[in-house]
């Protein structure tokens, strides 16, 4: 789905160069007395892939969400350069009723672009996620994976400039999981759109990501910040990589002490 009008503290305007996604001394508390976030600071770049971990419970939904201007922060700021942002939520949510054309079309429908740029955008993001041949099928005929493949390229259709993405593949078997991570990192390649991907799993940070963000337990603070120095497109053996193992251990060992 595509976002407009991002809720934000902050003028875009004051946005420090390059920089396209600011968050700035941000806290949330709940009207429950929960806090979520703690003085949160994070700046992604034009082009970053920025993947976040954490435990669970720590905030990075809630961060995500404020990026999207989905929710405000209690305290502090968060801006975007752009209102070119599309979300995808940890569902599919695919409408049963409207054939895998009609969904991804459906972001396009509501911009109100004419048909048949609606028609041409969303078969060139239906044949970039490999779903060619399954434009005219409905939702319940689809595997998880493909269900998935049909939200993202929903969300291509709007030719983003922000990408953010709340666990996409978390409810995915193993394979298929590896197989949308080797899409999307792909598909990131060649767009060159900026993204912020939540996670719980490090490899799948490492995979995707040219910054892994690492979340302290509640409430979430920011505790390391690596760059992942692996070039784009990156293919499925990456993984049996030793630099690659050398990242996982590294991020993990520094997820485990922020559990304590």
């Amino acid at each position: 789905m595509t976002l407009h009008d991002t809720m934000s503290d902050v003028d875009a305007r004051h946005l420090t160069k390059g920089v396209v996604v600011s968050v700035s001394g941000v806290t949330k508390q709940y009207d429950s007395g929960t806090r979520a976030l703690a003085d949160v600071d994070l700046d992604i770049a034009e082009g970053d892939f920025v993947a976040v971990v954490g435990p669970s419970g720590c905030g990075k939904s809630t961060l995500l969400r404020m990026a999207a201007g989905l929710e405000r922060p209690s305290a502090g700021s968060v801006a975007l350069a752009t209102d070119s942002v599309g979300f995808i939520f940890q569902e599919p949510t695919l409408l049963p009723w409207r054939s895998v054309r009609a969904n991804v079309e459906l972001v396009a429908e509501i911009a109100r672009l004419p048909k048949s740029e609606r028609r041409t955008r969303a078969q060139r993001a239906i044949d970039a996620v490999g779903l060619t041949g399954f434009e005219s099928q409905l939702p319940r005929m689809l595997s998880g994976g493909m269900k998935m493949r049909a939200s993202l390229a929903r969300t291509l259709t709007s030719e983003p400039e922000v990408m953010l993405l709340d666990e996409p593949f978390g409810a995915l078997d193993e394979m298929t999981r590896l197989d949308m991570q080797t899409e999307l990192q792909r598909l990131y390649a060649e767009r060159g759109f900026t993204a912020m991907f939540i996670t719980h799993s490090v490899s799948e940070a490492v995979f995707l990501a040219n910054r892994v963000i690492v979340m302290s337990a509640r409430s979430g603070r920011i505790v390391a910040d690596t760059r992942i120095d692996f070039p784009y497109p990156r293919h499925p053996e990456l993984r049996y990589d030793p630099q690659f193992t050398a990242y996982v251990a590294e991020i993990s060992d520094t997820l485990r002490e922020a559990r304590q």
